[in-house]
């Protein structure tokens, strides 16, 4: 195609980019100085003095702004000729519809969440618009393209799935300290300041409690007349001390494992280091709540310093007395946030104390936020080249070159000489229920389970419909929707506590039910199997889908001695999907999932073997005589002295 036909072909292109972050900004930037004129932005975030660091089009004045409405005004700036059109808002409400989709001539993905991302891959197939797909973490990037019926859609290979962990080894016998991080953070940070009457494991009473004539009253309820710091003691010695001892009295659980040690404030503080950790009061009085911090009172300054057990549990006395004294009416309704440092501080205090009971190495509240937050640290340069990849990508895709497109994964080492490694899209997966609209196959018993469990557990779980509508032959079962009146409101609601044999039209092992989300334009047809019985442990939804595979969730690598950044093995490989901005769910290192069902590592990609009988094109070699890095893409070569 010639320099004419290629410009026209971009300026003639209406973009829309969902994501405003990390690859967003780096993004929008590269299309407007690639020529791009008619550009659209959908993000639903708001500036944090977090982003800061690697969302260049951002300031700290823009701090609590929409990201892309200050996007859109930092780029005018410097091309004030073009059209940005922003949107504050969600990618999933419902003014994004299919024809609004079907105005773009591609779609270029900068997100942060795997539920988003599908939604936006099915809004492309059902507006038959390309969608250019991508995702960092740390040092690894990669880009991929989706055009319906010549590529697989974004859906058709399964995408790794958070870790989870068995609640016995959280609250019992933690042998990581992911372990202790999750207790401190799930279940300890949810009794402290969540919703008082949620019951977990933490309800547990000593022997001296149960005994007691008060033996119901709440462990985590603060007493009448009971000030911030009797509170906190009791609660340090009830969850370090005392459901230690409780735990303990099962002497099966330990004959081959290393058993705690209760800690007690009186074993670890002496009443005089207590009594200075609750006398807080100035440095309160000068401090805003957004500004508070158990570190700063007690002169702890740098993150990265693991904390001895002494300084982990005057750290979990400060922040309570924080939390208990400025930020009162927020308890009962607090959740979790990374980005809330007087809650990092309550988690990562509170999962040391933990670890050094079950003699797990203590870790540095950067690493602690680091685990409890999934986060591996953004690089702003591998945003950059990520960005870059898009924009060519989608020139490629505009230019109606869909047999050069490529996907490109960047590595942090180089592998056959190459930190940017581009292979041939596959075909699509003829299995996938998303493009191909292959019928899925759900077993269930369905003399006890409830509509309400198919809905919530796979038609919104699994499925990730927004909007769904469930038929039965020609029966609805149940919709989603703001049209609707109240008796049909109140008929769907019913039907969600019925049985699925009760139903009006019975739900029974044969029978085949549709499932639709109007949003999306998706309909999935699913084969009902009766089944009596389920492992707990195995299968905890009480069902099974099949024809819809989630690749195995894996627990990520020592975090410790990587800050949570990539190390050597990760580098090589190919991640399914990596997640922009910081946010990455834990991922199985050096994997990649194919069609087959089978895995292979990126490094089997680059090797002589006869790739030509799988899926992937081999890439050819180029060294120069320097040993410099040649960094290929497609027929362009680069040179990149390291």
């Amino acid at each position: 195609m010639t320099s004419g036909q290629h410009l026209s072909a971009i300026k003639g292109a209406k973009v829309l980019m969902v994501g405003a972050g990390g690859i967003g900004c780096e993004l929008l930037k590269t299309l407007a100085l690639s020529g791009f004129q008619d550009i659209h932005i959908i993000d639903m975030d708001t500036i944090e003095v977090s982003n800061l660091n690697r969302q260049f089009l951002f300031r700290q004045s823009h701090v609590g702004q929409s990201k892309a409405k200050v996007a859109r005004d930092a780029v005018l700036r410097f091309r004030p000729q073009i059209s940005i059109t922003p949107y504050h808002a969600n990618v999933k409400d419902p003014d994004f519809n299919v024809d609004f989709f079907k105005q773009f001539s591609v779609v270029l993905n900068g997100l942060d969440n795997l539920d988003a991302r599908r939604h936006v891959n099915r809004l492309c197939l059902a507006a038959d618009v390309p969608l250019v797909e991508s995702g960092t973490t740390g040092f690894l990037g990669q880009v991929t393209v989706h055009i319906k019926g010549q590529t697989e859609c974004y859906e058709c290979q399964p995408k790794p799935a958070p870790k989870t962990y068995p609640v016995c080894t959280i609250t019992s016998t933690p042998s990581k300290f992911v372990h202790c991080i999750v207790w401190a953070k799930d279940l300890l940070f949810a009794k402290l300041f969540g919703d008082k009457n949620q019951d977990n494991d933490l309800n547990v009473r000593s022997n001296e409690t149960a005994s007691s004539s008060d033996h119901s009253e709440d462990v985590f309820e603060r007493k009448k007349d009971e000030d911030i710091e009797q509170y906190a003691k009791r609660i340090y010695d009830h969850v370090f001390g005392h459901n230690i001892e409780s735990a303990l009295s099962n002497e099966e659980t330990w004959k081959n494992r290393n058993k705690p040690r209760p800690i007690y404030v009186k074993d670890v503080l002496s009443d005089e280091l207590f009594q200075q950790n609750g006398n807080a009061d100035k440095m309160m009085e000068s401090e805003n709540l957004s500004s508070l911090s158990a570190m700063g009172y007690l002169g702890l300054k740098n993150p990265q310093d693991i904390w001895s057990l002494k300084e982990n549990s005057r750290v979990f006395f400060a922040a309570l007395k924080l939390f208990f004294s400025k930020r009162q009416k927020e308890i009962g309704n607090l959740s979790f946030d990374k980005d809330d440092h007087l809650a990092v501080e309550v988690v990562t205090a509170a999962a040391n104390i933990r670890a050094a009971s079950f003699g797990i190495p203590l870790h540095s509240l950067f690493e602690a936020k680091g685990i409890a937050g999934n986060i591996v640290h953004a690089v702003a340069t591998t945003n950059a080249i990520i960005a870059g990849l898009i924009v060519i990508e989608a020139i490629k895709v505009l230019q109606n070159e869909a047999k050069n497109c490529r996907m490109t994964y960047c590595l942090e080492h180089p592998s056959r000489k190459m930190l940017l490694m581009p292979v041939e899209p596959f075909e699509p997966n003829k299995a996938c229920y998303v493009c191909s609209e292959t019928p899925l196959l759900l077993e269930v018993n369905t003399h006890r389970a409830k509509l309400r469990d198919v809905v919530e557990k796979i038609v919104t779980s699994k499925l990730g419909m927004n909007l769904p509508l469930i038929t039965h032959g020609s029966s609805l079962l149940y919709e989603v929707g703001d049209d609707l009146d109240a008796d049909m409101v109140a008929n769907y609601a019913a039907n969600l506590e019925k049985v699925l044999s009760e139903l009006p039209y019975a739900i029974t092992g044969g029978t085949t039910i549709t499932v639709e989300d109007l949003q999306q334009e998706l309909v999935c047809s699913i084969n009902i199997k009766h089944r009596e019985e389920f492992d707990e442990e195995k299968e905890p939804d009480g069902m099974v889908l099949h024809g819809w595979t989630q690749a195995p969730a894996v627990e990520k690598k020592d975090a410790a001695a990587t800050n949570g950044a990539s190390t050597s093995t990760t580098s090589k490989s190919a991640p399914n999907i990596l997640e922009d901005d910081d946010e990455l769910t834990i991922l199985e290192s050096g994997i990649e999932t194919i069609s087959s069902g089978k895995k292979r590592k990126l490094s089997d990609i680059s090797t002589p073997e006869p790739l030509e009988e799988k899926r992937a094109k081999k890439v050819p070699e180029h060294v120069d005589d320097d040993g410099d890095v040649i960094v290929m893409l497609d027929d362009v070569t680069k040179e990149n002295s390291l």
